[in-house]
């Protein structure tokens, strides 16, 4: 089994005193692609806010690469989930990819050939390469998203987190760029928060299940139980092995 790069032990995390995760224990390997999935509130985007360092739990220990989240952050790339920027903004794609060059102290004029150089690499291999001079604003949706993970990878992460990276993106664009994320996990480990069962469950290699605990199971297998933990809900379509089901709790008051 690869080493592990990121050990969750522990880990509790309240808002105003409500406990929003509690006994967080995870540990994710090197070459892993990790999907957190859960419902809306589960505490999946805090999980992945404290791995990440942006957050400081109440309780137990996070160590990525053996270090705290923020003495680790040169080996992290991070894309958010909400990316909110002026369409009509005259800003080139390579200059958003550039802007994951970004060093305090530095502006844009600082940036060397060796960066843009890094930059339009980045955009190669989510296959945005030819798109280098076009203004973001002028691209669609799937297409940003795309040169927003590029900005992610410019300075060769190891770790790559990805908070709902397919949000209002059509179901071709979905596949597309998870088919781009199988393809980066071969030199990149990989945890993304999603909401997309059907497309991830054929692309990830594990699946952990967020409601204030977590449900891990190291497969991309995502079991009926998992989603009955997790989302303690009726209807969930999921995907096991490429076959579709409809996992159905059975509620009390029915018969």
């Amino acid at each position: 089994m690869n080493e592990p790069i990121i050990e969750v032990a522990d880990v509790w995390f309240f808002y105003n005193g409500i406990p929003v995760l509690q006994e967080i224990n995870l540990t994710v390997h090197r070459g892993d692609f990790v999907a957190l999935l859960g419902p809306n509130g589960g505490g999946k985007t805090t999980l992945l806010k404290l791995m990440l360092g942006l957050l400081k739990p109440e309780r137990g220990a996070i160590l990525v690469f053996g270090e705290s989240p923020r003495e680790s952050s040169h080996r992290i790339g991070y894309m958010p989930q909400h990316l909110h920027f002026n369409q009509s903004f005259p800003i080139s794609v390579l200059d958003v990819v550039l802007m994951g060059k970004l060093r305090p102290g530095l502006g844009w004029s600082r940036y060397s050939q060796k960066d843009k150089i890094a930059a339009q690499q980045a955009l190669e291999r989510v296959e945005m390469g030819k798109f280098a001079n076009r203004r973001v604003g002028e691209l669609s949706g799937g297409q940003q998203q795309r040169v927003f993970i590029a900005r992610a990878l410019v300075d060769e992460p190891e770790l790559l987190f990805l908070d709902e990276p397919t949000t209002s993106v059509d179901t071709k664009h979905q596949t597309d760029l998870f088919d781009i994320l199988k393809e980066l996990n071969e030199t990149v480990t990989i945890i993304v928060v999603s909401h997309d069962i059907g497309i991830i469950s054929t692309h990830v290699k594990s699946v952990a299940c967020v409601n204030q605990q977590i449900f891990h199971h190291d497969h991309a297998e995502i079991k009926e139980e998992m989603i009955e933990l997790a989302y303690q809900c009726c209807p969930v379509d999921i995907v096991a092995h490429g076959l579709p089901h409809r996992v159905l709790k059975i509620h009390e008051d029915e018969e």
